[in-house]
């Protein structure tokens, strides 16, 4: 609330609406379940409008839609202010193999298990798009 007020005050339309989706997205979340979020559902919230906005982004770019793809661009640089600090790759490679060798996993059959472990230590702050493919590619070479 705090933000969307400063971002009122400044006249920032741009945070403004980001905001203010990120806020009906958390509602309508805490309506449809009937229950009050904690902070993993809200990064998990976070982390899915992020996602849905890459992926209109691609299809914004097929499409020559310069426009709309600078405005997706721009909630997403908004809401990743609302994520905790993001792991570099090579932490994230450390945590990978580092989870594949505690759970002697040897295959892709595995992989599910591995992904399972890394959710619940990198969730939030990782793409787990990126740290899927990693493990695919550790479990696979």
């Amino acid at each position: 609330m705090a933000d969307m007020q400063s971002a009122m005050r400044q006249k920032d339309s741009t945070r403004l609406n980001a905001i203010r989706l990120l806020r009906a997205a958390l509602q309508r979340r805490e309506v449809d379940e009937r229950e009050t979020l904690d902070d993993e559902g809200v990064l998990g919230i976070i982390q899915k409008m992020i996602k849905q906005s890459r992926d209109a982004i691609t299809q914004f770019e097929n499409g020559q839609r310069h426009d709309l793809v600078e405005k997706e661009l721009s909630l997403i640089s908004v809401l990743q202010q609302y994520l905790p600090q993001q792991l570099n790759e090579a932490a994230i490679i450390e945590a990978v193999a580092a989870t594949i060798s505690d759970l002697g996993a040897g295959g892709l059959r595995d992989m599910g298990k591995v992904m399972g472990q890394l959710k619940a230590q990198l969730q939030g702050r990782a793409d787990m798009g990126q740290v899927s493919t990693l493990v695919k590619e550790k479990l696979t070479g």
